[in-house]
């Protein structure tokens, strides 16, 4: 049995991947991002251990949200699927960020950082990643002109490279990154062509699975197989700037001594 932490699992995809773990006898931490919200995942999945309450588009609440993760027992896993999606009006954080930065990378950086490190973690990204752009200069979309879909896709290359480099950084820890493919969620819309069902499983098996194909790092996979990805996420000079422009927005330097 494994103890895992999934974010964004109020609904879509973090649900779905919850349910399926706690019925292969597994336990799970939810979270959602705010108190209504919990109210209303405790009652849709109420076999789950907890609800851990916290709004990664904002840095302070995201520094609790890890505190009140280490105040449980450590967990074995931890699937980073929280996320705003490609549609994403324009509008900045209480940091001065957009969204789509803020949850998509930013959130899952911190949690990474501060949260006590488990034997896996697991980063959900997108196949749009090939589109992102690996500039470094502006990633909290704070000159340039709004461009949601380009945003999202940058995101998501993102945390192809996030997840690259703490396989890197942290080689006791095993570290992918995952697309779901395309399905019909409400980020993904309703005429999106791929298995609902089938999206939530890989990042499930990469959790708890002891299969040789899960028990890696350092990969991307898509429907438990793994895939090429964007040359940049291999770049250990674009993994490293990543880490380092992180630390910037957030005070929190990407720790060298964990696990």
């Amino acid at each position: 049995m494994a103890r895992v932490l999934i974010t964004g699992s109020s609904d879509g995809l973090g649900l779905i991947a919850a349910r399926r773990l706690l019925g292969e006898g597994h336990e799970v931490t939810l979270h959602a991002r705010n108190a209504d919200r919990a109210e209303q995942t405790r009652a849709a999945l109420p076999a789950a251990e907890t609800v851990l309450v916290g709004d990664l588009s904002s840095i302070a609440q995201t520094r609790e949200l890890a505190a009140r993760a280490n105040d449980l027992d450590r967990f074995d896993a931890i699937i980073h699927n929280a996320g705003v999606g490609f549609r994403q009006r324009h509008q900045v954080t209480v940091d001065g960020l957009v969204p789509t930065f803020a949850v998509n990378v930013l959130g899952p950086y911190l949690l990474t950082a501060l949260v006590t490190p488990p034997a896996r973690l697991i980063y959900l990204s997108s196949g749009t990643h090939t589109g992102g752009d690996p500039d470094l200069s502006d990633l909290g979309w704070q000159r340039r002109p709004w461009a949601a879909p380009q945003a999202y896709s940058d995101s998501k290359l993102f945390d192809v490279v996030l997840a690259f480099a703490v396989a890197r950084r942290w080689p006791r820890v095993l570290s992918n990154s995952v697309t779901p493919g395309w399905a019909p969620t409400k980020m993904g819309g309703p005429g999106a062509p791929d298995d609902l069902d089938l999206a939530s499983v890989t990042q499930a098996w990469l959790a708890v699975s002891d299969d040789p194909a899960a028990t890696v790092t350092g990969r991307y996979f898509c429907h438990q197989r793994e895939h090429d990805t964007h040359p940049a996420a291999h770049d250990t000079t674009v993994q490293d700037g990543l880490l380092d422009r992180c630390a910037e927005f957030t005070g929190t330097p990407f720790p060298s001594n964990r696990p």
